[in-house]
């Protein structure tokens, strides 16, 4: 059986980044590994978020499925260069839950991570300045795990 990723990436917060979130959820997928969340790296899947008409809200329909995938995954990828509320509630999560944590983060002029995830101890964080260099940060991440 093969082991399962959780991928994520702002949804809410900007898809700027779709695009990127896809050739990294399809690598992972290459790699052998299952990915949880791959809808992430769906381009219809807009700002506004998923649309559902399960008997929850949507929203509690939402975070009781990904707490879900997120407490049967054996490891979490997660692309931090967007700013993202659900992302950052993830990452608590995935700490609590002892999960080992990538974070990936696209260097940009003026821009910094947050402290609160560069400075946390627990998540391993990976610099990168292009998507080849972030496939290879989560390959030695999925091989050491």
């Amino acid at each position: 059986m093969s082991k399962k990723v959780y991928f994520a990436g702002s949804i809410r917060g900007g898809r700027e980044d779709q695009k990127l979130y896809l050739s990294f959820i399809s690598f992972i997928q290459d790699l052998g590994f299952a990915v949880l969340t791959e809808h992430v790296g769906d381009a219809a899947l807009q700002a506004i978020g998923e649309t559902t008409d399960m008997s929850l809200s949507g929203d509690q329909f939402i975070y009781q499925r990904d707490m879900g995938w997120l407490q049967s995954a054996d490891m979490v990828v997660a692309e931090v260069t967007q700013p993202s509320l659900g992302v950052g509630y993830e990452l608590g999560k995935a700490e609590q839950f002892k999960i080992p944590v990538l974070c990936l983060y696209r260097t940009q002029e003026g821009r910094r991570l947050s402290a609160m995830i560069r400075g946390d101890s627990y998540f391993e964080v990976a610099d990168y300045a292009t998507a080849e260099e972030g496939q290879q940060a989560i390959q030695l991440f999925l091989n050491k795990h």
